[in-house]
């Protein structure tokens, strides 16, 4: 055995061990909107809510905010097993969905459900410096979009710097497809504009782990919108930045990448120590 692979043997039985004697719950349908705005509004009430799966009776725990991926036209909130048992807590977060809505209301509803986790995880007794944000393709989009450009979190008064890290799966770098089609633009015209993550690219974001799958087996370019962000968030100064491939996996690139996500919240959790 490999030191690499015994580093994840030990980490991974570390896991286990600590799953054996920890308890957890769930809560589910929670609106992290206030009240007010759901009156009237059946679709936000339906789409804008979140479940929390945590480990009861403990203190100080880390906290994944995880949004579903489905093109921002389908999908809804999940809590992913890969996750489960392994002393984080995971949220799944529901948002409004194109053509139901346009853009910017998918974003506004990500960083409404990122503000609630801050303003209340110290209830179920979780630590808000150690919220990580994480997601599959149009979810890595929002991690990155309420990451990145910080005018989403200032509406809540909050640092987008205080967000412990970005771990997106597949994200789409430049416009989304689905704000570029609701604009009318065809899905092979690239845009970067404010709807692009790399528009808002600079160096003093969060501690970011880009992961995708083989650049010749992915989505329209997709590992190469990544890679250009890399580069250009180092450009910038960003010197906690990496970008890995999954070779041997196209877009649904998700099972072999949570363990990926496990070690890189480990990994910034260590740094805090």
């Amino acid at each position: 055995m490999n030191n690499h692979l015994l580093i994840l043997f030990l980490m991974l039985s570390g896991s286990l061990a600590f799953a054996q004697k920890t308890e957890y719950d769930t809560k589910t349908n929670i609106r992290y909107y206030d009240d007010t705005q759901y009156k009237n509004d059946a679709y936000k009430a339906e789409r804008c809510i979140l479940d929390i799966y945590y480990p009861k009776n403990t203190k100080g725990f880390a906290t994944i905010l995880w949004f579903h991926g489905g093109g921002i036209t389908q999908g809804s909130k999940e809590i992913p097993q890969a996750l489960k048992d392994k002393g984080y807590c995971i949220i799944g977060v529901g948002y409004r969905l194109s053509p139901n809505v346009k853009a910017p209301a998918y974003i506004e509803d990500s960083a409404a459900a990122v503000a609630w986790a801050f303003n209340n995880i110290a209830k179920y007794g979780g630590d808000p410096d150690k919220i990580f944000l994480s997601g599959h393709s149009a979810g890595g989009y929002l991690d990155l979009m309420v990451g990145l450009d910080k005018k989403w979190l200032a509406k809540y008064n909050i640092d987008a710097n205080r967000i412990a890290g970005l771990i997106p799966f597949s994200p789409q770098c430049i416009t989304h497809f689905t704000v570029r089609k609701e604009n009318g633009i065809p899905e092979k015209q690239p845009v970067i504009d404010q709807y692009a993550p790399l528009y808002w690219v600079r160096g003093d974001a969060p501690p970011i782990l880009l992961i995708t799958g083989n650049r010749e087996m992915e989505l329209l370019g997709r590992y190469d919108e990544n890679a250009y962000m890399e580069r250009m968030m180092k450009l910038n100064g960003q010197k906690d930045i990496r970008l890995f491939e999954l070779d041997g996996y196209g877009h649904n690139m998700a099972d072999p990448a949570y363990p990926l996500l496990l070690i890189e919240v480990k990994r910034v959790l260590d740094m805090k120590k």
